[in-house]
């Protein structure tokens, strides 16, 4: 694994949801980027004692890829830690771009997104039978902009599942937009920090989701969970009815 980039997902926050695979290449890169302003300095404090750690939050584009450059050329491993899953919101595309100009091998170790342990924090599955099938990832206009055709409230009109990132700061502006489309009762939870020690919890619905995450002063890193996905009601999975065949299984019969 020498002389080769590893983009490492490290999950939300606990240094415990790191993959084994991530884990295994922190400790035995000699380089270390993380992202320091929301990867916890825990997640790589296993690292080699004599390995050089870089907080890339204090660094552009051009800085990040000109020490992964050097360490490549005196042949060293690096290890590119990312918050959460780096393939979602993690800017590795334009780093992997660069590194392909340098003909640098790289390698991508996903991890555990916020969505998916905002969901595990919350107990609930996005895809409930009878409620909906699909998860929408997505965020509200900032500095970095959303296609027109991507816009909240367009993808609102599916009433799918929605999990809403780096827009907890606009809540006033999301919930106006969810509300083109889902009820007011709709309901919402909103996860800050997720798997942190200082975790937060706010559940509410489109009424009041509002109040509740000012009153909390939630502003940033947090998930915005949208969907009766949150709700009671579902149907029960047919992988799993006695009534339902498949390959692995004969569906039982009904004696009545």
């Amino acid at each position: 694994m020498m002389n080769k980039v590893f983009f490492v997902g490290a999950g939300p926050g606990d240094p415990d949801l790191l993959t084994i695979k991530g884990k295994r290449i922190i400790d035995t890169s000699q380089v270390i980027i993380y992202a320091g302003s929301l990867v916890p300095r825990q997640v790589i404090e296993s690292c080699q004692n004599d390995a050089e750690i870089y907080n890339s939050a204090k660094l552009d584009l051009d800085e990040v890829v000109d020490i992964i450059t050097k360490a490549h050329d005196a042949g060293k491993q690096v290890a590119r830690v990312h918050t959460g899953d780096p393939s979602i919101y993690g800017a590795i595309r334009e780093q992997i771009d660069m590194l392909n100009e340098k003909n640098i091998s790289w390698e991508i170790v996903p991890g555990v997104s916020s969505f998916t342990a905002s969901a595990a924090a919350l107990g609930k599955e996005f895809t409930l039978p009878g409620v909906s099938q699909s998860v929408i990832c997505t965020r509200i206009s900032g500095r970095t902009k959303v296609p027109k055709e991507e816009s909240l409230e367009l993808l609102a009109s599916h009433r799918a599942s929605m999990a809403i990132f780096l827009s907890v700061g606009m809540i006033d502006e999301v919930v106006e937009k969810l509300m083109e489309h889902y009820p007011v009762t709709t309901p919402v939870a909103v996860v800050q920090r997720v798997t942190w020690p200082d975790q937060k919890i706010v559940i509410g619905d489109l009424s009041n989701i509002k109040e509740k995450v000012k009153a909390e002063n939630i502003t940033k890193t947090a998930q915005i969970l949208v969907g009766d996905f949150l709700g009671d009601k579902y149907e029960l999975s047919k992988l799993y009815s006695p009534s339902f065949s498949h390959e692995y299984r004969n569906a039982k019969k009904n004696d009545d």
